[in-house]
């Protein structure tokens, strides 16, 4: 029963975008992995004279979690070059454990975890389905009832006991269904997924006490607000921090694989207990998954909803998640997921890629203009870079007086990007894949970056002679006293120009960076040389 209802509800939720071609709005290199995975647009496709993807329909390519995909035709960017260092037994095993970690095998995982809630017996019922933890969830005609007093008061982001009943105020009969539906719920499998009860590890708060109602809320008149459109919602890690940040978005594309929708059709609802603000420095990140604006949950304070369909998307602090907290096997790089990651966002955004160009690599170095981790001879260093004839090299500061939409469009047209740690490394997801990642000093904080450049499938490389590397102080963290991240830092310049031309010969030797100086020449004589837009750059390499 729940497997057939879960095809019910993907098929609602793909409707929409299969109304007009052009909304589609996939990158080409994806488009045969969506057909194949929406049979029935195939087909219409197939019929359809106009329809402009004809030329993928043959192709029988899979991301690698679908039912009919085994594993020599799953989409696989992964490479194990390097040893375990006691993580598995054999190279098999490896690659299998970086596959179900950060790519997609972890979507993989969590489809044949998903389980049945709350069951319907009709088209009208309600959904409610799972994975193990309550880490992902999704339902069908699901009410809330946001009419409890105090519901949203405080500064409380995360409400543990917004649908406890033993808490309730009001006496009016219908608050047994604060959160619920009309179907036939499983209690004790419900109970059995709390382990993971915690803020921004899972739902479990939020379903803990998910009530099977004796009415049918959308066709008995029981809803102030219905919500027609899909509805994703989302508890948010911090706005102001890329690295942190972006935990949410690269859980929200893995969610929109569990649901196999790709719509920006969609509503997205920021599930925050307060009427706090949030300060979301990366907002324009949100144009690539919804064609509206984010909702705060506390627009519903007072009112019924109903949710015809709904998605709980991952988040950002999962055990074993996606990114934050994921121990990541030694020796491997390259997730295809994080991959297409960086090619729906280049597409969606509209980035342009300007490279490679023939004749220069593009170097971008961050400037901090903080108060620690700052490069005390930065000029001198950039002064060195600029003898060289073929590096363009520009500095940059990402802060609010530079548009995010700017900063990703340089991050994507960056053959080496160099910054000290920091939350603006996080920008590696926006690099070419023929890139690299300098890490100019970790800080002591090794695995960091190094672990999402492995994810991401770039080279990272960082400061490798402490003795070469001068700190200005021992850092005087608030609390915690000397502290390697609270200081500054002076560097050799000839050890740093040896890793600049270490970086730049990876660059000049990866495959697609040849390839795409070998296009670029090919079409300068045909006269046809002009930048690429989004993922199509590398459909085209």
């Amino acid at each position: 029963m729940g497997r057939f209802w879960n095809r019910v509800y993907w098929i609602l939720l793909v409707c929409p975008i299969t109304c007009g071609w052009e909304d589609l709005n996939l990158p080409k290199s994806h488009l045969s992995f969506y057909l194949r995975n929406h049979p029935e647009v195939a087909q219409r496709c197939q019929q359809d004279e106009s329809c402009p993807y004809k030329r993928f329909l043959d192709e029988k390519r899979c991301w690698g979690y679908e039912d009919f995909c085994d594993s020599t035709s799953r989409l696989n960017s992964t490479s194990c070059p390097e040893p375990s260092m006691g993580w598995t037994k054999d190279k098999e095993s490896q690659l299998d454990l970086f596959w179900k970690s950060v790519d997609f095998g972890y979507v993989l995982e969590r489809r044949r975890e998903l389980k049945t809630i709350c069951s319907p017996k009709t088209q009208e019922d309600s959904l409610l389905e799972c994975v193990r933890y309550t880490r992902f969830c999704h339902g069908k005609n699901l009410f809330f009832d946001f009419t409890k007093p105090g519901m949203f008061a405080g500064q409380d982001r995360f409400k543990e006991n917004m649908f406890d009943e033993n808490l309730r105020f009001s006496q009016d009969s219908f608050n047994n269904g604060v959160i619920g539906g009309h179907c036939d719920l499983d209690l004790e499998s419900l109970r059995a997924e709390g382990e993971h009860k915690s803020a921004l590890q899972s739902w479990y708060a939020e379903v803990e006490h998910f009530t099977s109602l004796p009415f049918r809320p959308i066709q008995d008149g029981h809803c102030d607000v219905i919500i027609d459109k899909p509805v994703y919602f989302m508890k948010l890690d911090a706005g102001v921090n890329m690295y942190h940040h972006f935990c949410d978005f690269i859980n929200l594309y893995t969610s929109n694989h569990l649901n196999n929708s790709f719509s920006t059709d969609v509503y997205i609802v920021m599930w925050d207990t307060s009427t706090m603000g949030y300060s979301d420095m990366f907002s324009e990140t949100w144009k690539a998954f919804t064609d509206y604006p984010i909702i705060r949950l506390h627009e519903y304070d007072k009112k019924r909803v109903c949710v015809r369909d709904t998605v709980f998307s991952l988040l950002p602090r999962m055990r074993y998640g996606m990114y934050y907290n994921q121990p990541l096997v030694y020796g491997c790089h390259g997730s295809s997921l994080f991959e297409a990651f960086n090619q729906h966002l280049a597409h969606r955004l509209k980035l342009t890629q300007h490279g490679p160009l023939e004749n220069k690599i593009r170097i971008t170095l961050l400037s901090r203009k903080t108060k620690y981790r700052n490069i005390l001879n930065e000029d001198e260093l950039v002064k060195a870079m600029k003898t060289v004839g073929e590096f363009e090299v520009q500095v940059v500061t990402y802060n609010r007086d530079m548009p995010f939409k700017e900063q990703i469009e340089t991050s994507y047209n960056s053959d080496i990007f160099i910054g000290m740690h920091g939350a603006g490394l996080t920008h590696l997801l926006f690099q070419p894949d023929w890139a690299v990642v300098i890490e100019l000093y970790n800080c002591e904080d090794k695995a960091c970056y190094h672990d999402l450049a492995r994810s991401r499938g770039i080279h990272y490389m960082t400061w490798e002679k402490q003795s070469k590397v001068h700190q200005q102080d021992e850092g005087h963290h608030p609390t915690l006293g000397a502290h390697a991240k609270f200081t500054n830092y002076e560097f050799d310049v000839g050890e740093f120009m040896r890793l600049i031309l270490k970086a730049a010969e990876y660059v000049k030797s990866h495959p697609k960076f040849i390839q795409g100086r070998q296009s670029k020449t090919l079409n300068r004589v045909g006269g046809q040389s002009k930048p690429h837009q989004g993922a199509d750059s590398k459909d085209e390499l």
